[in-house]
């Protein structure tokens, strides 16, 4: 592909997922405006609906990224999950694009993802919007050194994340995770001195908080992520590069002993909940192998 056919496709891509976004919000924001109305019924019924519009919007977004790109995913999801059911869900990271073609891999198979974001990125409109009307919440959590001067932080970012947490009770949901907490590099990977290949050590928090708010949770998602391209910026994406890729999904039952614990409470639970996820992260690394294209 000649480096001019490249950039357009690039610009293109852009402004295609920019104009659906934009639609999509600003329908879903009249939609959604009755929610001030203090009346729980009227909330399910809205979140019901934005799930709805929220999985036409990952319908329209793909659609547009199958003609721009011409797309080769491969998805291999279980048929042992249903989207009337609530879900907890992890996968590697590697790319801004992971979230699109996630998206689209659980697209009429489980409930539309629910991402936990920084509360850094209430500032864009589009994302703070997209919080308000598909109830995505935000994390705000204090950094290390404000944790260590006064450690009572720690428990109010837990309980401020437990309570964005239950924003998934509502309707039928997929809470979402990157394990990782960052996306994958050479150097995180050799600073991290992480005992997997092609995978950053797993962070089992978000998890962890996101099932103590939602004790109707039986099952994890974990999908697996390989790209073709060793490509990996947000350009890189826009412009095509990331089209060719598999998405493999399996589930785990969710052991008894993991469900109504306390994760800032009990250092037992920590540790049970880090191994269940390690045994898991194993699993992965040899599934990534087998997937390599």
């Amino acid at each position: 592909m000649s480096e001019v056919r490249r950039f357009f496709i690039g610009i293109l891509t852009f402004f295609a997922i920019l104009i659906i976004l934009s639609v999509a919000v600003t329908l879903l924001t009249i939609v959604n405006i009755p929610r001030i109305i203090p009346n729980k019924n009227l909330k399910v019924s809205l979140g019901s609906l934005s799930n709805t519009m929220g999985s036409a919007t990952v319908a329209s977004i793909t659609a547009a990224l199958r003609i721009l790109h011409k797309l080769e995913w491969d998805f291999q999801i279980p048929k042992d999950v249903d989207t009337d059911t609530w879900y907890l869900a992890m996968s590697n990271h590697q790319s801004w694009a992971d979230i699109f073609i996630l998206l689209a891999a659980g697209h009429k198979k489980i409930p539309l993802l629910k991402f936990f974001m920084k509360k850094e990125l209430q500032w864009i409109p589009i994302i703070y919007l997209v919080h308000k009307t598909v109830d995505m919440p935000f994390l705000n959590r204090h950094s290390r050194a404000q944790i260590q001067a006064n450690p009572e932080l720690k428990r109010v970012d837990y309980e401020n994340a437990k309570k964005a947490a239950k924003r998934f009770s509502r309707n039928p949901s997929t809470a979402f995770s990157f394990a990782e907490g960052t996306r994958f590099t050479p150097e995180k990977h050799s600073v991290q001195e992480s005992p997997y290949s092609n995978l950053l050590k797993p962070k089992v928090g978000a998890l962890a908080i996101a099932l103590s708010g939602m004790p109707q949770v039986n099952t994890l998602v974990d999908f697996t992520v390989v790209y073709s391209s060793e490509k990996r910026s947000t350009w890189d994406f826009l412009c095509g590069d990331l089209n060719k890729a598999k998405v493999v999904a399996k589930t785990y039952a969710l052991p008894e002993n993991l469900k109504n614990r306390s994760f800032e409470e009990e250092d037992d639970y920590r540790k049970s909940f880090q191994t269940f996820v390690d045994a898991i992260w194993l699993e992965k690394q040899q599934t990534m192998k087998d997937l390599k294209l």
